[in-house]
């Protein structure tokens, strides 16, 4: 792990570093010392992993809970280098849907291609964390994702045992329904009512499938980018319920 910068602001310290060739962020309390419980946070599409949507969850995290929190940029974006496959997927899918066609098969091809890289990428760079001495080895890991983070946090979720509970959501993809079934831990699954990208039913379906005995659904009205933002403080409880607190926090 090479830290390429480190900041403090409101409390929280930011270090950005380099896991091999992968970027990430990595954001702590200022003060804190000790181990402490960790969030990983997966950013949507074309985002970053210092994208609004991964910060504005970050800082309450951190301040509220005293946890360690980390996002890393998946294949083709951020700090990483264009990935050709990636972006020709991501052209076909764009010009079909502007041209108001079937995507067809280029959107399950294009999130295989992105998460036969991206769940490597994050298992190493929870092995690298946890050997921090103010992560730690031993304390409770959450996962945090929406839309493509949602997409690509199921199927981390479903491989990864560290993982302990989850926020997901926005997604409704058919070809996660059995990976979802592997999923046990408690999940807090967001969905939004009037979602173009993800019909409710879909989204419905592929919460029905998840294997956890604790999982609820929180539904509201609007489109894919209007979550509310009290679905954030949702959050905050619900992995202080499941990840507890770090001590002194």
């Amino acid at each position: 792990m090479h830290l390429t910068s480190e900041t403090v602001a409101d409390g929280v310290r930011e270090q950005l570093f380099m896991i091999g060739d992968v970027p990430g962020a990595l954001w702590t309390p200022a003060a804190g010392s000790g181990p402490r419980p960790l969030v990983l946070i997966g950013h949507g599409g074309g985002q970053h992993k210092k994208g609004w949507e991964v910060v504005s969850r970050a800082f309450p995290y951190v301040r509220s809970c005293g946890y360690a929190v980390a996002a890393i940029d998946a294949p083709g974006t951020g700090d990483r280098p264009e990935h050709p496959e990636i972006q020709r997927l991501v052209e076909l899918v764009d010009g079909r849907t502007a041209a108001g066609e079937p995507v067809g098969s280029a959107w399950p091809e294009l999130c295989e291609t992105v998460a036969s890289q991206l769940i490597p990428d994050w298992q190493t760079t929870l092995d690298t964390l946890q050997t921090l001495d103010y992560v730690g080895a031993d304390q409770p890991v959450g996962y945090y994702g929406l839309s493509q983070g949602g997409e690509m946090g199921i199927r981390l979720v479903a491989a990864e045992p560290r993982i302990t509970a989850a926020v997901l959501g926005l997604v409704g993809s058919e070809w996660l329904t059995e990976a979802a079934a592997r999923i046990t831990v408690p999940v807090e699954f967001v969905l939004q009512w009037d979602d173009e990208g993800a019909p409710r039913d879909s989204v419905m379906r592929l919460f029905d499938a998840l294997g956890s005995a604790e999982k609820t659904l929180h539904a509201n009205p609007g489109s894919h980018f209007r979550v509310p933002l009290f679905e954030i403080d949702s959050s905050v409880r619900f992995f202080a319920r499941h990840l507890g607190t770090a001590g002194g926090s």
